[in-house]
């Protein structure tokens, strides 16, 4: 790195300050400064870049294209910093290990393997957040989050942790007929969705086929889907991991697999994670 070319300190903490609070009042009191301070902090940041990274043309200052990625940046440089100067003097310490997961993924795999973390860390506090979202990694936030996909999250640490296809599955019962079963035939079935997804009607766009013709859907915690597929009570989109038993002994059927490289990831920030977060990924990889 050639430090010369960095911008002052100074400047770039004022810009962090300002696209953070997006008011130059706001970034002077949060840097103890005048707003006049952080003003000439903007202008001289955008003089020594030669590129304009505010639009001064309406009533409120807002960020150019180029100033909103220099703050995305900056949020993600000195929120590394942040974290790694919190690490060192301890003040997370106390703070709950926070691990984002789907609830079906939770309910599933995790859940029934963590009295084994917990035996070997009964020292670390676990917050576990089982939603459908896809949640922003921040300092001070989520620690790691366990996402499904093929890997490809720009600007975050991706692991592979378990390599499982999408399957349809169905309870044999359900099925009118036994012969090979069409996705466009597949809508006069009723659907089983996890709330806040989309994968029924991502999968029957793939083959063509619009959602809306679904006969009926019904969207429920993930952890309740598994228990109505095997009741009956709908088609569902599965990861195949965890109806492998359920295929095996027949109580379900697969419709359809699609293979491919997707699985569960371990996700995190780049950089240095905290003690607890580093033993539970090492505890993750074992498993």
């Amino acid at each position: 790195m050639n430090w010369r070319d960095l911008p002052p300190l100074a400047s770039l903490r004022a810009f962090a300050a300002f696209s953070q609070t997006g008011n130059v009042t706001l970034a002077g009191a949060a840097l103890n400064v005048s707003h006049a301070a952080i003003s000439q902090h903007l202008r001289g940041l955008e003089t020594h870049l030669g590129i304009s990274l505010l639009d001064r043309s309406g009533r409120a200052l807002s960020l150019t294209a180029e100033g909103d990625q220099l703050a995305r940046a900056l949020d993600l440089g000195f929120g590394a910093i942040g974290a790694a100067v919190q690490d060192l003097k301890g003040a997370d310490a106390d703070r709950p290990l926070h691990i984002s997961c789907t609830s079906s993924f939770a309910a599933s795999w995790l859940m029934p393997r963590l009295p084994g973390f917990r035996a070997l860390h009964p020292e670390i506090n676990l917050m576990l957040d089982p939603s459908p979202t896809l949640v922003t990694l921040k300092p001070g936030g989520i620690d790691v989050a366990i996402r499904y996909g093929q890997g490809d999250w720009p600007g975050l640490e991706v692991e592979m942790l378990l390599a499982s296809p999408i399957v349809i599955v169905a309870a044999p019962g359900l099925l009118k007929t036994k012969g090979k079963i069409t996705p466009a035939e597949l809508v006069n079935y009723p659907w089983l969705e996890e709330l806040g997804r989309t994968e029924v009607s991502n999968w029957l766009a793939s083959y063509g086929v619009q959602s809306s013709k679904v006969a009926s859907r019904v969207q429920v915690p993930g952890n309740l889907v598994l228990d109505g597929v095997r009741a009956g009570q709908g088609v569902v989109v599965m990861v195949r991991h965890f109806v492998e038993d359920d295929l095996k002994s027949g109580r379900l059927v697969e419709l359809f697999c699609e293979t491919d490289t997707r699985g569960y990831h371990i996700v995190t920030r780049p950089g240095v994670l905290r003690p607890a977060a580093r033993q539970f990924v090492q505890w993750l990889r074992r498993q």
